[in-house]
């Protein structure tokens, strides 16, 4: 090879360099904001399991109250 080719391959060599740079940047950045997501997601289903917990167990007792009071008024048999 000429010098002139071989700076050619240097400089192309240098180019790929830059951009194989610049996509390990871009994605240690989306790697971050993964992270903040899952973080995000982890959380909102953490509230709703707690929401759902909450919710089951006041059906639990209004169902109760409901069984008592129609005991009471005698339209449910014991």
């Amino acid at each position: 090879m000429t010098d002139q080719s071989d700076n050619l391959v240097v400089e192309i060599l240098r180019s790929i360099q830059a951009q194989l740079g610049e996509i390990r940047a871009e994605q240690r950045e989306q790697r971050v904001g993964l992270a903040a997501i899952e973080q995000h997601v982890a959380h909102i289903e953490r509230e709703s399991a707690e929401f759902r917990a909450e919710i089951g167990g006041r059906f639990d007792r209004v169902h109760d109250r409901l069984d008592r009071i129609e005991t009471r008024l005698g339209l449910i048999e014991v």
